[in-house]
């Protein structure tokens, strides 16, 4: 075997011939599934974009690495259903750039951490994370309600987005940096325009307790609280199954 090895590495043309065989299955391996996405990903049609808060704050969570140690990413698998919730589905990523599935868990997985606690348990876990859970290894993070949120250039980030498939509409970049405040200021004039281009059940509040100010907290609270809810799971799901039901010319004649 080291011989013919040898003899492999001193023939350039046959160590590139090789190479560029086994790079072929790796390509493959990635791009053949590419071919059947039409069917692999689900129609949801209520499928919601993120709002500029949401983003700022998925932004923070990856600027902080928070996806280091939390997968977004709930499996097939029993064990995994039965703690997290319904398995992930492809279409709930389709807006995410980057994706966040992760494999590692540190921590546990948050694909639907979405409104399973309230504002104030997010604010004060991530102030002191062993105040709520004692034996949590996670750092904290209190630094982020006092930072000011920096949002003036969410239209630019919504804008760049859209050139990658994300349909922000030219009110929703146009009205971005007033939208992300907005959301956080329920009181606000802003927030009949919000819920005009995001929908009625988006999350107005303040998150972070303080509505004096726009926060890092808030942000990053405000995209924790929508993870898991940008689409109907149940809606989905009985689509998918609508699909695949025989229909009467399917079923043969009696």
């Amino acid at each position: 075997m080291l011989n013919k090895h040898a003899k492999l590495e001193r023939s350039a043309i046959g160590f590139v011939l090789a190479i560029m065989v086994v790079a072929s299955i790796g390509g493959l391996v990635e791009i053949a599934p590419l071919f059947t996405i039409d069917e692999t990903v689900e129609d949801a049609p209520d499928m919601r974009t993120y709002t500029p808060l949401e983003l700022a704050g998925r932004n923070i969570y990856i600027r902080e690495g928070c996806y280091a140690c939390h997968s977004q990413m709930v499996r097939t698998l029993q064990d995994d259903v039965e703690r997290f919730g319904h398995y992930s589905l492809a279409v709930e990523s389709q807006y995410d750039h980057p994706m966040l599935w992760g494999s590692k868990r540190t921590g546990p997985d948050l694909a639907r951490v979405g409104e399973k606690y309230s504002d104030a348990w997010h604010v004060a876990h991530l102030e002191d994370p062993r105040a709520l859970v004692p034996e949590s290894v996670m750092p904290a993070y209190a630094w982020l309600s006092r930072n000011w949120l920096e949002h003036e250039d969410m239209g630019l980030h919504l804008a760049a987005l859209r050139k990658v498939g994300v349909p922000y509409s030219d009110a929703m970049i146009e009205n971005a940096m007033a939208d992300a405040k907005a959301q956080a200021n329920p009181d606000s004039d802003g927030t009949d325009g919000l819920r005009e281009r995001y929908g009625d059940a988006t999350n107005i509040r303040v998150f972070d307790g303080n509505s004096d100010r726009l926060t890092e907290m808030d942000a990053l609270v405000a995209y924790l609280q929508i993870l898991g809810q940008l689409t109907d799971i149940e809606a989905v799901k009985q689509s998918a199954l609508d699909q695949t039901e025989p229909g009467p010319t399917d079923q043969g004649e009696m």
